[in-house]
């Protein structure tokens, strides 16, 4: 069973808006797997599809991250109603290339270890290595990415060494062909936004995501990384982080206080959170 662990005395455990960053490149290691990336580009849920409603499904996502990590127990049990809801109409069909349901607590492990690994990474990037005392305490609590929805606590790998074996054996169902891979390079473009955003910012985000990728996905998305781009990522990482570390916790948080401010404005006011 995973339980929760004390946090280290000392230790910075800020959820850093910062990280957004690298949104797009844990889209695509989400999406790698069949069944996930076409349960989302086949999403008869409208109101959940991101280029019909980008600011929308946008908020949806980054509140569960929020809800996951910081939010109450009645919180989580009311998004996970809500996200339940939409996740039952996502079911593959006779036309589907691949078999899926976004209620499998498999895949939903799946991405659940997508957003912990992309975690590691970020703080990685941006700091440096985690501190031994401190990746127990975060990947205990990791666990709730995955069992705010679906994942029984028990399938959340018991500690940090399984989980690299639950990752190492699962890379081979990794998997992105020609329609995922457009699909997804047009979110690491950010053109499910106005113009003129994509145009003004698309390159950036779009190097920021071949950054945060492992090598394996990279490939996958065949996005091009030469070493010099390595280290010009790097560098951006390294300065980005030393100056969010000067910040405010709030500032640092802010996006992620925003966001648990909306969803608790909306549980008080009866307004969907999904």
């Amino acid at each position: 069973m995973t339980t929760t662990v004390d946090k280290p005395v000392g230790l910075d455990d800020t959820m850093d808006g910062l990280g957004l960053a690298a949104g797009a490149a844990n889209i695509i290691m989400q999406l790698s797997w069949p069944g996930v990336g076409y349960g989302v580009y086949e999403s008869r849920v409208e109101s959940g599809r991101l280029y019909d409603h980008p600011i929308k499904r946008t908020r949806t996502t980054l509140t569960y991250l929020a809800v996951a990590a910081r939010g109450t127990d009645d919180e989580k049990r009311l998004f996970r109603r809500g996200v339940n809801k939409a996740h039952a109409q996502v079911r593959s069909t006779e036309s589907s290339p691949v078999e899926y349901n976004a209620m499998d607590p498999e895949l939903q492990l799946w991405v659940a270890a997508c957003i912990y690994r992309g975690f590691e990474d970020v703080h990685r990037a941006l700091y440096g290595p985690i501190p031994d005392h401190a990746i127990e305490y975060f990947y205990r609590n990791g666990a709730t990415f995955g069992t705010t929805l679906q994942v029984r606590p028990e399938m959340w790998p018991k500690d940090r060494a399984t989980f690299e074996q639950y990752w190492n054996d699962n890379l081979h169902k990794v998997k992105i062909d020609d329609r995922i891979r457009e699909h997804l390079l047009s979110i690491a473009r950010i053109e499910f936004l106005p113009e003129p955003v994509p145009t003004l910012f698309g390159p950036l985000n779009l190097f920021f995501t071949a950054g945060f990728l492992p090598p394996l996905f990279r490939e996958q998305m065949r996005l091009k990384w030469t070493p010099r781009d390595q280290r010009r990522f790097d560098r951006v990482m390294r300065t980005l982080g030393a100056v969010n570390k000067r910040l405010p916790v709030p500032v640092r948080e802010l996006p992620y206080r925003l966001l648990l401010a909306d969803m608790r404005w909306r549980i008080r006011t009866g307004r969907p959170l999904v």
